[in-house]
């Protein structure tokens, strides 16, 4: 006679052992293209050593509405790694040689590494994050490391309505986020579990796409091929603190960083 409760303890095992499976063979790398509205509180802008701040009569006024770069995602079966592209901008004006206050030359736009190196590890089976942040001073560095779990998802309501995104068939959902309606597009037909904004992850599933009036990301291509186990672990060598000494460890370096661009004189931006 069969037992229907071990049969169904088999099938669940067999499951579970299955997607584990899935996971642990699947790795690629997604890359997302990204824009972002400037917050232009965020803005460092310092003439002749002095910051001006918007609503200045001095604020530039040819200052991009918004920003763009690439967002990298390498996984390999529980593991991820995610690196922005791009760096800290910095625009240097000269503020004399011309005619009255006219500046002799038009302003040159110049790109320079931050102050830290920061990338993201992500725990995809435990729902966790550990952020690497890489403190470069005179010629030494040093490495410090922060965990964070994954907040689960609330507020989603999932639509029937699909689209193809990057070649992978996604669901919509729409969930409220920083007072605003978020658009979500996901699919469950990659085993594992991600979003490029970590507070709207879903309970499953990849995030290829989301927008709202602030901020949009989009992958542009899902590339399944072998990536080494460790180029998605942190270093273990990297200190561990707690993400608010992180977030300290992280401005000290950009306010050392903007103090040298103020001493330097000229009209400097940066952006975080």
């Amino acid at each position: 006679m069969k037992n229907p409760a071990k049969n169904l303890a088999l099938a669940l095992t067999f499951g579970l052992l299955a997607n584990g499976a899935a996971l642990a063979q699947t790795s690629g790398h997604i890359s997302y293209e990204a824009t972002q509205r400037v917050d232009l509180s965020k803005v460092n802008i310092v003439i002749n050593g002095q910051q001006v701040k918007p609503g200045s009569p001095d604020f530039p006024t040819d200052i991009p509405e918004t920003r763009s770069f690439g967002l990298n995602l390498a996984f390999a079966g529980p593991a991820a790694k995610e690196q922005r592209e791009g760096g800290m901008t910095m625009r240097t004006v000269t503020m004399n040689g011309g005619p009255g206050d006219t500046p002799a030359n038009a302003p040159q736009v110049t790109n320079f590494a931050r102050p830290f190196e920061e990338t993201t590890y992500l725990d995809l089976a435990n729902r966790a994050t550990t952020t690497v942040l890489t403190v470069k001073k005179d010629d030494a560095s040093t490495s410090y490391r922060a965990d964070t779990p994954i907040a689960p998802a609330t507020g989603w309501n999932v639509t029937s309505q699909t689209k193809k995104i990057a070649g992978y068939t996604c669901r919509k959902a729409t969930v409220p986020y920083k007072k605003e309606t978020y658009t979500v597009w996901f699919t469950t037909d990659l085993p594992f579990t991600y979003s490029p904004v970590r507070d709207l992850t879903p309970e499953k599933g990849v995030v290829l796409a989301l927008e709202s009036e602030q901020e949009q990301f989009r992958a542009a291509k899902v590339d399944l091929k072998s990536v080494p186990a460790a180029e998605v672990h942190p270093v273990a060598t990297a200190q561990k603190v707690t993400p608010a000494e992180l977030k300290d460890l992280r401005e000290k370096a950009l306010a050392d960083f903007r103090q040298k661009m103020m001493d330097g004189g000229g009209l400097r931006i940066n952006r975080n």
